[in-house]
């Protein structure tokens, strides 16, 4: 009664904190829309406009709005004059009808997300009936950006989050409390295969955010011009300041797989794997929502944060689950063990804090939080997270209770047995969680 009483006090302080946090907060901003255009959509006009404006409810770049015809032919866009940055014009007259109907379509790239909206619009020239509106045409009327480019950008974004938690953490575990680990087998295999799906899930990310943004298809993310268009736009310098970081990830690995205890414990070498791991966390994060609502600084804290005390979480129970358990050396297990318990401590509570700020910062509304797609994507996250709170809680009672035994029997496989089972439940639920936060990233957070 009393272990679960000291269970249950920080789970309910958090669960207040949370309904608190999202009962008073202001809401947060939704993706980049349209608010207005210059005919309106569905005009009937006398004839053809020289120029379409368009004002959006935000600030945007002009890389990153697109304005088409339906043949696929792209508009010359600029600043309208006299205009904000919110407010663009595109030019008309050689596309225009002199009678008949003028369609197109626009699209806009959230320049903090990378997130695609878009929409048709469609006026009518020197006839008598006037065009449907975009109400009257249906939701399928405005182009979209193909599943499978947001499959796949889903599935990169989470291969790049598991890859930069497992190496991150690993790194970390071994530098702190393992560094003979740098000579293990398994250790090494794992921090590599993670630097290796860490860059081509980047490479691949930035490819498909390039497709996603062009509205095209899986074969456009192979496309060299894709590459080069999406390089201009805001999400697209993130991924590749993301990859030069991961080149530079290769120095640090190589250094302690050539190196191995030594250079583990090396002064020079652990400010220059920080240095690169901070800068691989913000580089993630700066695709994501954190910075939307009315505190981005403290959002972009609190994600770095929250991706700092997964990583390290994350990392650390894989490579105890694949390199130091199966050895069952009992003075390994006896050192190590109870290290990455307090660790695995002050990770889960700098995940729980930074976590509350987010969603302030991101959710902003209780009503948000239920009724969008995005809160409801949380609201899972947040179930699954704590089954995988409740195997940690499981890992950490055999470490109190049955991890000195294991060390007199020598690491007897029986007695080791139970806390291989559970590391290994919490290692397949914290999958499930990084998949849920890969769509958290596509998903809209609405108004």
């Amino acid at each position: 009664m009393t272990t679960r009483r000291r269970l249950l006090a920080p789970v309910l302080v958090l669960l207040t904190a949370l309904l608190y946090v999202l009962a008073g907060a202001a809401p947060a901003s939704a993706h980049t829309e349209l608010v207005r255009s210059t005919p309106k959509d569905g005009a009937e006009l006398g004839k053809a406009p020289a120029h379409l404006t368009l004002t959006f409810d935000e600030p945007v770049e002009l890389s990153d709005v697109r304005v088409m015809t339906l043949d696929g032919d792209r508009l010359p866009v600029s600043r309208a004059p006299r205009g904000g940055g919110d407010t663009l014009r595109a030019a008309l007259p050689e596309v225009a009808p002199k009678s008949g109907e003028l369609a197109l379509t626009w699209s806009v790239i959230d320049e903090e997300d990378g997130h695609a909206s878009s929409g048709r619009l469609t006026f009518g020239i020197g006839s008598t009936a006037a065009p449907a509106s975009a109400q009257d045409r249906g939701d399928e009327a405005a182009p979209a950006p193909s599943p499978s480019v947001r499959h796949g950008l889903v599935a990169a974004r989470w291969a790049g989050y598991l890859s930069l938690a497992l190496f991150i953490g690993g790194i970390a575990f071994v530098a702190l409390l393992w560094p003979r680990g740098a000579g293990e087998p398994r250790a090494r295999a794992m921090l590599t295969l993670a630097w290796a799906v860490g860059l081509l899930s980047t490479v691949m990310a930035l490819g498909l955010q390039g497709a996603y943004a062009e509205l095209g298809g899986i074969r456009d993310a192979l496309s060299a011009s894709v590459y080069a268009n999406v390089l201009t736009t805001g999400p697209g310098l993130a991924l590749a300041a993301r990859g030069l970081l991961w080149v530079l990830a290769a120095v640090v690995l190589s250094a302690l797989l050539q190196g191995g205890g030594r250079t583990a414990r090396s002064p020079g070498w652990r400010v220059g794997a920080l240095a690169v791991s901070l800068g691989l966390l913000r580089a993630t994060g700066m695709t994501g929502h954190n910075s939307e609502g009315t505190e981005p600084t403290w959002g972009a804290l609190a994600d770095l944060v929250h991706l700092l005390g997964a990583s390290l979480w994350i990392g650390g129970l894989a490579m105890l689950a694949v390199a130091v358990l199966p050895r069952r050396d009992p003075d390994e297990l006896a050192l190590v063990v109870p290290g990455y318990s307090k660790l695995a401590g002050a990770s889960v509570a700098a995940i729980a804090v930074a976590g509350l700020v987010l969603a302030w910062q991101v959710v902003g509304s209780y009503d948000a939080l239920l009724h969008t797609s995005y809160g409801q994507l949380l609201l899972v996250k947040t179930g699954v997270l704590a089954l995988v709170l409740f195997a940690a809680w499981r890992s950490r009672q055999w470490v109190r209770t049955r991890l000195e035994l294991a060390v007199l029997l020598r690491g007897e496989a029986a007695t080791v047995r139970p806390f291989g089972y559970s590391v290994a439940a919490e290692t397949g639920l914290v999958l499930v969680v990084l998949a849920v936060t890969s769509l958290l990233v596509t998903a809209d957070p609405g108004r």
